[in-house]
């Protein structure tokens, strides 16, 4: 049996702590890295979420010897559009305009530093469908507020559960941590 290795979480999201917690894991640490998560011009949103993940890691595992660091990135993606963390309600409208009716990506990013220095990082995309939504139906959701800082304007583990007609992967995912492939990194990493 292996000694316990100390886990840093690296975000500031409460749904990636709550589904760690979901699975019997608690983060010995909580850490947001603070680093800036401006895309670059014309980045794709797999590379984007990508070099974000790994940003989160290396600074983490930089600054913390000995843990296991994880971290982690969504954006959601209309085509090679990443649409933004709404954090404001126009911006929340915007999204929601977009999306109503249509097939949208969110990419998730894993990445996972060992206290070794051996890092692991995986996608996972999966794919989400709004039904077409009625401006009653969108300005209904901006009331309920749960679109503050998720990326894309929604929370599909909220109220914004009922406006999905279709999601093909990982549920967890698109909630902010694939789960099944998080752990197996994780298992990856310890052994």
């Amino acid at each position: 049996m292996s000694p316990h290795i100390p886990l840093l979480l690296a975000s500031a999201s409460p749904r990636r702590l709550e589904l760690l917690k979901q699975v019997g894991i608690t983060p010995d640490l909580v850490v947001p890295t603070g680093i800036d998560e401006t895309p670059l011009p014309k980045e794709l949103p797999a590379t984007y979420v990508r070099r974000i993940a790994i940003a989160k890691a290396k600074k983490s595992a930089a600054e913390h010897n000995g843990f296991l660091v994880l971290a982690a990135d969504t954006v959601v993606a209309v085509g090679r559009r990443i649409l933004p963390q709404a954090e404001t309600e126009k911006q929340a409208h915007d999204c929601l305009e977009l999306l109503s009716g249509r097939r949208h990506k969110v990419l998730t990013a894993v990445s996972a530093i060992s206290p070794t220095g051996e890092q692991k990082t995986r996608i996972v995309t999966s794919v989400v469908r709004f039904k077409r939504l009625s401006q009653q139906e969108i300005s209904a959701y901006l009331s309920t507020k749960e679109w503050q800082g998720k990326a894309g304007g929604y929370a599909i583990q909220g109220q914004a559960a009922i406006l999905i007609a279709f999601i093909s992967g990982s549920y967890s995912g698109i909630v902010g941590l694939p789960l099944h492939e998080t752990i197996y990194m994780l298992r990856g990493l310890t052994i």
